[in-house]
């Protein structure tokens, strides 16, 4: 097929297989896949009153596609026709296999015959229609072609025809093989708005003017919104390449490398793509002519801008703060106030990797404001509420905030950011400890339908939003004992978003750490360690906590310290508060367990100080829990009970259920604890209370099947049936604890110097 285009027309390209000049100079050329696509318009024409009104709408619907996209095989251009109207499909072929049989007088008394289509005072096709100016350009086309040229075209015309009897043939050899309802099914799979295949592609040959234009538009829809339906990086690349070897020139085709590579993490060729973009702006003149002599200098100046997104996306702090003072120079030199905004915007996001900017993004949020940039603003709006969040700012103040930002989206339709304020909320709620509110954000962002038009078969979103969404709801059902379900979420993370796509690392994390906390509910501490690596290599700070967490439960004191010191100090240092807080209950577990009770209780009371100072009210309800623990090892169990009650309930109300075994398991003991100084019948009934709240407990450490945790309870359990003397009851929960205890022994620690 290339071989045809390059000798259907003179190229003014080509000299001596040199790159001169545009190929889209010329706008369109007749091919085999053009021809079959004019006699489909033909045949339409003379059947359009037979044709009921689905079937024409169907029809209708196929048209643009088809006109729009590269030149597609026959045989998939019959089943597309077939789908719609089967009675038509049958007289396309008809009549392309007359004319492919016939001679070369049938092809041109063909084209001789479009032209009626515009004739009489009510033509079947107006001029300037969709179809009309198809038919005008291809009749033009076909009218400039030598003698030679047309012969070649009537050749190629019969071998596209062969190629597609041959086909057929062996289809219906190998349908004998094959059940008749899996090819429907097959059929049925394959939709004409899909996404190309590279196979069509690669035998399309070189594409025109229009069918490049449709072409790109819609890979780059698709990196937005579905990455998986767009053709993969390797194939993408080539099928630019080679449109790039027949104009160079080709902006668009240049920006679209640059995407392509930027899913690759190619730094160097992202980098040569954008640089080629911009330069090709220039000199095509395509910035002059819409821009006036402010052409030139606005792409220098967005040239740099998007150089400096690129360094600062790859973590080149350095390189892009220079391409960021350059941009900033020529925008000031051309007083260009909203490309000023845009330099601030990312001036906030360098500078926050250094310190606190807040007065920097207020600034850029009044000022976006200021020159009618609500993208922009709301953005900055985003990031505020984030910083503000971290620093520990009232939730209610924040959700005001972002309530105000989704006027602005509403208001100016901006699905995107819609999308990414809901995905915020959901995350806000978690950090405050809010799994309720959290759910139901996430529930919200799932539920909507995105305001952007729809196109070439994307159905879904792909976008971090909704990654972020699903990757917190996988969690919440984990945490809530429903493995089931969250398996499910995350086997749908790894279809929508592939391990080779951007948005991979998100569910990569929440996989590995379900993974992770399910293996240490079992016992299996082995297998955690195995996952502290993976979780290392995607979130540093989580891998290390986590690698304490292992060495606690293998009683390595001394080891899960050192390194819980240098997580501390490296967390405060970056001001990571809920990390500093964990890091802080982990260190007084080790005290218990190490026997210095009296040196976790002001650990725990910092962790406390530190909770209620940010209001993550779920880390202050856990560390209360801790503090009650500590009071009842030091002999103060009324003490504990009493600060109990002011913490149990929001662990019960959005605590994970790991959490709401351990808190009822707490209560249990403290009233044991403090029943040994009530009357003998006062004691009974708090025996039997301590029973009831230990049946509690043990349904939630089954519902994680926490098999550890399982055999504490059920030997604290079987202790007090004995004294109640329950003895069918006791021996019960002794025998359950023996077959535990066998399977997984104990390492030597007090009962009683454990909380989780």
């Amino acid at each position: 097929m290339a071989s045809l285009h390059d000798s259907l027309y003179f190229n003014p390209m080509l000299t001596n297989g040199v790159v001169h000049a545009n190929v889209f100079g010329v706008r369109d050329w007749v091919t085999p896949h053009k021809m079959a696509l004019l006699v489909l318009l033909s045949e339409l024409g003379r059947a359009g009153p037979q044709l009921g009104l689905l079937e024409r709408r169907r029809l209708n619907r196929l048209l643009l596609p088809l006109l729009q996209g590269p030149d597609m095989a026959l045989s998939r251009l019959r089943k597309a026709i077939e789908e719609c109207c089967p009675h038509l499909a049958g007289s396309v072929h008809i009549r392309l296999k007359l004319m492919a049989e016939g001679e070369l007088k049938d092809m041109e008394q063909f084209f001789d015959d479009l032209s009626d289509s515009f004739s009489g005072t009510e033509p079947e096709v107006h001029k300037t229609s969709v179809v009309g100016l198809f038919l005008r350009h291809m009749i033009l086309a076909y009218n400039k072609l030598s003698f030679s040229q047309v012969y070649k075209l009537y050749t190629a015309l019969q071998q596209y025809f062969q190629k597609d009897e041959k086909k057929d043939g062996a289809d219906e050899s190998d349908m004998e093989l094959t059940n008749p309802e899996e090819l429907d099914g097959k059929m049925e799979k394959e939709e004409l708005d899909g996404p190309l295949r590279e196979e069509e592609i690669a035998c399309s040959g070189p594409l025109s003017q229009k069918q490049a234009e449709y072409f790109l538009s819609q890979q780059a829809s698709l990196l937005k919104n579905d990455e998986t339906k767009a053709l993969a990086p390797a194939s993408l690349q080539k099928e630019l390449n080679n449109l790039l070897k027949f104009n160079p020139d080709f902006a668009e085709a240049h920006y679209l490398s640059y995407l392509n590579s930027i899913r690759v993490q190619d730094v160097f060729s992202s980098t040569h793509s954008l640089l080629h973009y911009f330069d090709r702006l220039i000199l095509t003149g395509a910035e002059s002519k819409s821009n006036g002599d402010e052409g030139y200098g606005r792409s220098l100046r967005y040239a740099a801008l998007n150089l400096a997104a690129l360094h600062c996306r790859f973590g080149h702090y350095q390189q892009a703060e220079l391409a960021l003072q350059e941009a900033i120079r020529i925008a000031q030199e051309s007083n260009d106030h909203v490309c000023l905004q845009h330099c601030l915007s990312w001036l906030y996001i360098l500078e926050q990797k250094i310190f606190d900017s807040c007065v920097l993004l207020e600034h850029s949020v009044n000022k976006s404001l200021h020159f009618g940039l609500p993208y922009l603003a709301s953005l900055g709006i985003q990031s505020l509420v984030q910083q503000r969040a971290f620093a520990g700012k009232a939730a209610n103040k924040l959700m005001d905030a972002l309530k105000d930002s989704d006027v602005l989206h509403w208001k100016h339709s901006l699905s995107e950011l819609i999308d990414i304020s809901i995905a915020q909320k959901t995350a806000i709620w978690r950090l405050y400890g809010r799994s309720t509110m959290a759910l139901q954000q996430a529930q919200t962002l799932l539920s909507m339908n995105s305001l952007e038009a729809v196109n070439v078969g994307v159905q879904q979103n792909n976008t971090e939003s909704f990654a972020v969404v699903l990757c917190h709801l996988a969690e919440l059902h984990a945490e809530q004992g429903y493995f089931a379900a969250a398996s499910e979420i995350l086997t749908h993370l790894k279809e929508r978003f592939p391990a080779n796509s951007q948005h991979a690392q998100l569910w990569m994390l929440f996989d590995q750490k379900i993974q992770f906390e399910r293996a240490m509910n079992d016992g299996r501490y082995h297998v955690a360690d195995s996952l502290v690596a993976g979780i290392t290599a995607l979130n540093s700070i989580e891998g290390v906590y986590r690698k304490a967490i292992v060495l606690k439960a293998q009683n390595q004191m001394s080891e899960a310290h050192k390194l819980l010191q240098k997580l501390l100090i490296h967390c405060q240092k970056i001001k990571n508060t809920e990390m500093v807080i964990r890091v802080l209950l982990c260190m007084a577990e080790l005290y218990w367990r190490s026997s210095c009770h009296t040196i976790a209780l002001p650990v725990l009371l910092q962790a406390l100080a530190l909770a209620r100072e940010y209001s993550l009210q779920y880390l202050a309800s856990e560390t209360v829990l801790n503090l009650a623990f500590s009071q009842l090892i030091l002999g103060i169990p009324e003490q504990a009970l009493n600060i109990l009650h002011m913490a149990i309930e929001p662990v019960l109300a959005h605590g994970a259920v790991l959490d709401k075994g351990c808190a009822m398991f707490l209560v249990a003991k403290c009233q044991v604890a403090s029943a040994a100084s009530y009357t003998p019948q006062k004691k009974i009934e708090a025996l039997e209370s301590a029973i009831l709240n230990l049946n509690e407990a043990r349904s939630y450490f089954a519902k994680v099947d926490c098999k550890e945790q399982l055999r504490d309870v059920l030997y604290f359990q079987a202790r007090l049936l004995h004294t109640l003397g329950r003895t069918q009851e006791r021996n019960k929960c002794a025998m359950l604890f023996r077959q535990l205890h066998q399977e997984l022994p104990a390492h030597g620690v007090p009962l009683i110097n454990a909380f989780k």
